[in-house]
């Protein structure tokens, strides 16, 4: 008998220890090569433990347990093989009968109207079951017909009732339904090293954040005229994280600081920029890396944010995905908010927060008008940034999307490039 050990593998540098997060597989399956068997937490990311060989699993640790990286935590036997799979039978020819009431057309069914508005088609409730359905929220799927045809009865509906269907009054009222019950889950590794970070930000930044608000008119009518030819040309949306990215790395070219970090007594100033997106994930904010964003176009923008997002959403970013990153943009306006102060990401100097789109009343050319207005946000560290940066770097950025023009020519009218001013 072979058996095979698998080990926890490094998540990267420094880290020396991981969470067995979710057992895939259990003792006594029997596995294929290459199949996942479990998700790892570490520090920084999620991982996955895959089966180095077919065979019989026997797992050494449960969820939730802590363990060394390089400790032995499944073990497979590989003396035993997955059975294999069976050959799809042939497909018989259909019997002409069978045939013929697949090709019947189906026989429209009358509806009837209940009280209240509501429609229920005939061989489903009853009148009178349909009344009280809809006096106690309760749908077709809800309750099992046993009247003519699997008709739904008004019996069949008040012993659904009476077997602890939800009932209209249940369903408005308040959600907490009282008792004095606790869950207690224990913090995961990414959690925790997150909770540690934002902490320390806060102790041991000069943090201030500075507001400012956006005209998106400009936004709105670009994207509304080349939206579906964007889209047919490059396979992707035209979205506000594009244009915003865009906008953040000319502004970062005229304001550098903002694009740097403190490396014990010496600033770091970055003649690049990697702009990581906070995205939401399963088990938190994940904040990927778009390398080089200055180079890249609007479509290459869209579509690294989609990847990344994607790889977010399926816990499959890695470490190298989220290393690095000059500067950060977080956009709460997709949930929702209105206005926050962000928390710089460290060691990073700078993050600007992005809000959702209000329409309010506007004072333009001494007219009042409603424009669709977003509030933006630049939380910064006043001890490399002071604030003839942080708010001019902010004016630039509002400056840019309000006339996008300004993007291709380095936060200037073009009329100011053709005059060299």
């Amino acid at each position: 008998m072979a058996i095979v050990e698998l080990k926890v593998p490094s998540p990267g540098e420094s880290i020396t220890e991981v969470t067995i997060a979710r057992w895939v597989r259990n003792t006594g399956d029997v596995v294929e090569k290459d199949e996942v068997l479990a998700e790892i937490d570490s520090d920084k990311a999620t991982l996955t433990l895959n089966a180095e060989e077919s065979g019989k699993i026997e797992v050494l640790a449960a969820e939730g347990d802590t363990v060394k990286v390089g400790q032995v935590v499944v073990k497979i036997d590989t003396s035993v093989k997955p059975e294999a799979k069976k050959a799809e039978a042939p497909k018989t020819e259909v019997k002409k009968e069978e045939a013929k009431k697949e090709a019947a057309p189906e026989v429209k069914k009358e509806t009837v109207v209940a009280e209240k508005g509501t429609t229920y088609a005939t061989g489903t409730p009853s009148i009178s079951a349909a009344k009280i359905m809809a006096e106690n929220n309760v749908k077709s799927s809800q309750v099992n017909g046993t009247g003519k045809d699997g008709r739904i009865t008004k019996q069949d509906v008040l012993s659904a009732l009476s077997n602890g269907l939800p009932t209209a009054a249940a369903v408005l009222s308040n959600s907490w339904k009282g008792g004095r019950d606790k869950d207690v889950q224990k913090m995961t590794s990414l959690r925790k090293v997150v909770a540690k970070r934002l902490v320390s930000v806060k102790n041991e930044t000069a943090m201030l954040t500075t507001f400012n608000e956006v005209d998106m008119s400009a936004i709105y009518a670009l994207r509304a005229k080349y939206k579906e030819q964007f889209t047919k040309v490059h396979g992707v949306n035209v979205g506000f994280m594009s244009l915003f990215t865009k906008a953040i790395c000319e502004a970062l070219y005229h304001y550098p600081a903002v694009n740097a970090m403190i490396n014990g007594e010496e600033i770091v100033y970055h003649k690049y920029c990697d702009i990581g997106i906070a995205v939401s994930a399963p088990k938190g904010l994940m904040v990927p890396v778009l390398r080089n964003a200055e180079q890249m176009s609007l479509a290459q923008i869209e579509g690294g944010i989609k990847e990344l997002a994607l790889k977010a959403r399926d816990g499959k970013l890695t470490i190298p995905d989220m290393e690095g990153g000059t500067f950060t943009i977080t956009n709460g306006g997709v949930f929702g908010s209105m206005m926050s102060t962000p928390i710089i990401n460290p060691p990073q100097s700078a993050i600007l927060g992005m809000h959702n789109v209000v329409e309010r009343p506007m004072a333009v050319n001494g007219q009042v008008v409603i424009r669709p207005m977003m509030y933006v946000a630049l939380s910064y560290d006043h001890r490399i940034i002071d604030g003839r940066e942080s708010v001019g770097f902010l004016v630039k950025v509002k400056e840019m999307l309000e006339n996008p023009s300004r993007i291709l020519f380095g936060g200037k009218n073009p009329e100011e490039v053709l005059l060299g001013l």
